[in-house]
């Protein structure tokens, strides 16, 4: 692969989790969650992305948000379930994307905030129109997705590197 490829990340935080008496890891989605996450599905398939990797957090709640918005996709991923995503910090998160393989174009990561927010606006080196403005003041609710794309190797994702193209929260 040239160093110019092409390549965007989406950063999706989990559907709305219930609050039962659980561990964190183990907090199952709300019922918002449950509609929500399908909704999310669709409008991930709706950006014509075709996903090689999806990077899915071992919390039960992210796993029912792939659960349910991957039966939207035109196609399934391969899926990854890391650890490492679950309370990951934006700087760990950068480093699992380091670690994608070169043959992978569009990954797809399904995590928590404050990281998928933070991780979102730290890659985000300029955004189109508005876009990181209305992230920012959205504060990447449940359920939402950014898209930020860069040219280059996964090794070179870093601070500021990509462009957001786009951001989308369920409730706006």
């Amino acid at each position: 692969m040239s160093v110019d490829t092409p390549r965007r990340i989406v950063l999706l935080r989990h559907a709305k989790a219930d609050w039962p008496q659980v561990s964190d890891h183990e907090r199952p989605l709300a019922e918002r969650g449950r509609k929500d996450a399908p909704v999310a599905g669709r409008r991930l398939a709706e950006t014509g992305i075709t996903f090689d990797l999806a990077l899915c957090s071992t919390a039960a709640r992210t796993r029912e948000t792939w659960k349910l918005a991957v039966q939207e996709l035109p196609q399934r991923p391969k899926t990854v379930y890391e650890e490492r995503l679950y309370e990951a910090s934006p700087g760990e998160i950068i480093a699992l994307l380091n670690e994608t393989p070169e043959d992978v174009n569009d990954v797809l990561v399904i995590g928590h905030n404050p990281g998928m927010h933070a991780v979102a606006d730290a890659l985000a080196g300029e955004a189109d129109g508005d876009t990181l403005a209305r992230m920012n003041r959205g504060g990447f609710p449940t359920s939402a997705f950014a898209v930020v794309g860069f040219s280059g190797s996964w090794k070179s994702v870093e601070h500021g590197v990509g462009k957001l193209l786009s951001y989308w929260a369920p409730h706006d």
